[in-house]
């Protein structure tokens, strides 16, 4: 029998899930931010291009975080209520297991939106036409990224017709250079770059590499350290390195660049001679010259950067 304290917790409970707030909102997006997190988390990644969906999905996108916030509240309140019942049903430890892992989705996408919103780390790039349809556009997704405190450094105009000796091809060209003063007047704390309409559709590596070219110029090597390292032409951005490695007498320095990491997200582990790196649960496997353990590894974070001092002998 229940007293009528659990009787009415109870119903509570059913009335929250006849509402479906079990059911997360966006849940295609938050799976996005988690496999966006993946490639944020592995160091064998020096730079992560993101290309999002058409400007409506972004920003849905990019409110996700808000959204995880409101869910993974109501549904921690409703595991607290029917924390009993849970665990008669999956029993105490697999119960404190799922509370466990909601936490642990819940600190990844947060972990997301602090690198997305670091502009040392994270770099938007605005891409439209010099249509009226496709400036208005680009001013209504700048406005919205700017209030999400997301960095926008740059804005290709993409398709901007040549410069041809013909009165029609003329006054096209003249119309759209006309949007793209437009743009350059109202996105005045933003490089804006165009790019002409080419004479056949970008399709293959070569093509690619092409544009690539025009854009961020000749490929030229950089050094080996982390960075940040400054590249492009029309573009420019600042990269790093995701991990660089060192030999020191007597040592194997390890440099691991992990933005926007907190302390209390990292773990050090090791088995059978390899070493992983553990972020908000996930473990990522650090390649080493030699066997180690890793009571021996002298481990130290200094901002985002993961330094691991290993012993050669």
């Amino acid at each position: 029998m229940l007293d009528s304290n659990a009787k009415e917790e109870i119903e509570d409970m059913k009335s929250e899930i006849q509402t479906s707030e079990m059911i997360l909102p966006g849940l295609d997006e938050a799976l996005a931010f988690d496999e966006l997190l993946r490639h944020v988390e592995d160091p064998n990644w020096d730079v992560i291009v993101f290309d999002t969906a058409p400007t409506g999905h972004t920003l849905r996108f990019l409110s996700l975080p808000e959204i995880i916030e409101a869910w993974s509240g109501r549904l921690i309140r409703m595991m607290r209520i029917s924390g009993g019942i849970r665990s008669m049903l999956f029993g105490s430890k697999e119960s404190n297991e799922m509370k466990e892992e909601l936490e642990k989705f819940r600190r990844r996408v947060l972990h997301v939106r602090r690198v997305l919103s670091d502009e040392q780390l994270t770099s938007f790039t605005l891409v439209t036409i010099p249509e009226r349809m496709g400036v208005n556009e680009t001013l209504r997704a700048h406005k919205s990224l700017v209030e999400f405190n997301l960095p926008v450094h740059s804005c290709l105009v993409n398709r901007l017709t040549p410069e041809f000796d013909h009165p029609f091809l003329a006054k096209r060209r003249d119309a759209e250079l006309v949007r793209i003063s437009e743009l350059e007047e109202k996105l005045d704390s933003v490089e804006v770059a165009s790019l002409e309409l080419l004479d056949q559709e970008v399709i293959g590596v070569e093509n690619l590499r092409n544009v690539g070219q025009t854009l961020y110029g000749v490929p030229t090597k950089i050094d080996d350290s982390l960075g940040p390292h400054s590249i492009g032409k029309l573009l420019k951005h600042d990269i790093h390195r995701g991990m660089v490695k060192e030999l020191h007498e007597g040592i194997e320095r390890i440099y691991l660049h992990f933005p926007g990491i907190k302390r209390d997200e990292l773990s050090l582990r090791s088995n059978d001679g390899i070493l992983y790196i553990g972020l908000n649960g996930r473990e990522k496997e650090i390649k080493t010259s030699v066997p180690v353990k890793a009571s021996q590894v002298d481990a130290k974070l200094e901002g985002d950067v993961l330094r691991l001092d290993i012993p050669l002998e």
